[in-house]
């Protein structure tokens, strides 16, 4: 299967409808074979642990009456269970969903009541011979085992705008910029930061001009970040530190691009007393710089689009959101 996506939610609808291929089919077998025993409890859990083994990376199985209250055990790879029998899941989500015409129905993903992890619940609906409504058929499933779930999000590329805190919002126009010890220095912080990322394996750096402080992470070993405060983004021999590299063929940001984005965040820093950056972010691979203002609003935006807009732009509407 190719990496879900689009927009986060097509990439959602994408991974669900590949689960209902997948889970359908055994779920109308079990079904099938649930009927024939429906009015026998003892056969009705045989027929389920028949049935469960053919249910892909199923946690449980078991069987509702058409009023949501379960009617027999609950059905794992450990055996039958009986503790859950008479157990009304009617309020559950999966049992909330609007049964369709083949009647299978895929619940959105909720956290289970007892294990309190992410689950999902396929329910089949059950007809007897008379094609009478006799109940359902359940499936739960932990997200963490269902194989389609694995495959990786591609996140697009596209400017996102985030509101920020209400209560901050309300108050920037009784707040001024301070002048930080990185703002005072602020000529010297952004060559560090330039040669630590153009030279020395840095590809995402997260600066906090407010409180004079930077995280960084380093494409060999990007599971752990590094904070530098202020003494060492003064200081240029913290480049020592690091060794060189190359910069990668495979950034979405070209090496070149890397000071002027460096002193549009400076630009955005100082702007106005009011209106101000407080944090700004870069990463090469993402190709997106984050900033979030002094109105607490934030932004993510592709790095060609932040290249293009002058002071005016933040200056604007824009920045009040």
């Amino acid at each position: 299967m190719e990496p879900p996506t689009g927009t986060l939610q097509e990439a959602i609808v994408q991974q669900r409808e590949a689960l209902r291929v997948m889970l359908r089919g055994p779920l109308q077998k079990t079904a099938e074979l649930c009927s024939y025993a429906w009015h026998d409890r003892a056969a009705l859990d045989a027929a389920l642990g028949e049935a469960f083994r053919i249910i892909p990376s199923c946690q449980y199985v078991y069987a509702l009456n058409t009023d949501g209250v379960q009617i027999s055990s609950n059905i794992t790879h450990a055996g039958a269970h009986d503790g859950d029998i008479g157990r009304d899941r009617s309020q559950r989500p999966y049992m909330r969903e609007k049964v369709p015409a083949d009647g299978f129905v895929l619940s959105p993903a909720y956290i289970s009541l007892r294990a309190k992890r992410p689950s999902l619940t396929a329910i089949q609906l059950v007809r007897g011979k008379d094609w009478r409504v006799l109940g359902f058929v359940g499936a739960d499933f932990d997200l963490r085992d269902l194989p389609i779930t694995r495959q990786v999000y591609q996140e697009p590329i596209y400017w996102r705008q985030i509101k920020g805190d209400p209560a901050i919002r309300g108050t920037v126009f009784h707040q001024t910029r301070t002048d930080s010890i990185m703002d005072t220095n602020i000529d010297t912080v952004l060559s560090v930061v330039e040669e630590l990322m153009t030279s020395h394996g840095v590809h995402h750096v997260m600066l906090h001009f407010s409180s004079s402080r930077a995280v960084i992470w380093l494409t060999e070993d990007p599971l752990r970040y590094r904070l530098l405060d202020i003494d060492a983004l003064t200081h240029p021999d913290v480049c020592l530190t690091y060794p060189n590299r190359p910069y990668p063929d495979d950034a979405l940001v070209r090496k070149e691009q890397i000071r002027p984005i460096l002193d549009n965040l400076r630009g955005l820093r100082l702007m106005d007393e009011m209106f101000y950056l407080r944090t700004g972010t870069l990463n090469i691979y993402n190709g997106v710089v984050g900033l979030t203002f002094s109105c607490d609003g934030s932004h993510y935006i592709p790095v060609d689009e932040f290249l293009d807009k002058g002071q005016e732009f933040w200056m604007g509407d824009k920045l009040a959101g």
